[in-house]
């Protein structure tokens, strides 16, 4: 019962953690499509300094990607680079959470006692 349960915990907080990252993401998404001054290069796409890194002046487009979870920003070149809007420790915190909520669940599963009437013993019980 305990393994169910932190499994549970672990299935949780991985998808709690997924939707911090897509708000993150939706945030970026929203922030690029917002048009006017100051909106090129797209917003989510600046990093520091960007006013002299030819990488960022060069962005054209982006797209996202939901599994890693990020904001990609592409070139005129043809190239592609990530963005920040994803904090680096999100996509491994998420993929260890569910790989320890599976490993609880399967573990679970291993350890319960077969179905049958209470109180029947097995043999040698």
């Amino acid at each position: 019962m305990v393994l169910r349960k932190l499994a549970t915990a672990a299935g949780l907080a991985a998808f709690a953690l997924y939707l911090w990252g897509l708000l993150l993401v939706v945030g970026a998404v929203l922030q690029a499509e917002d048009g006017g001054t100051d909106s090129s290069p797209l917003r989510p796409c600046r990093t520091n300094g960007w006013q002299y890194d030819k990488k960022v002046l060069s962005v054209t487009d982006y797209s996202v990607d939901f599994v890693p979870l990020r904001f990609v920003c592409e070139t005129s070149g043809g190239g592609s680079y990530v963005a920040d809007t994803v904090p680096g420790y999100l996509n491994p915190a998420v993929g260890g959470l569910t790989l320890a909520a599976l490993g609880c669940w399967v573990a679970g599963l291993v350890m319960a006692e077969p179905p049958g009437p209470r109180g029947v013993r097995g043999p040698g019980g």
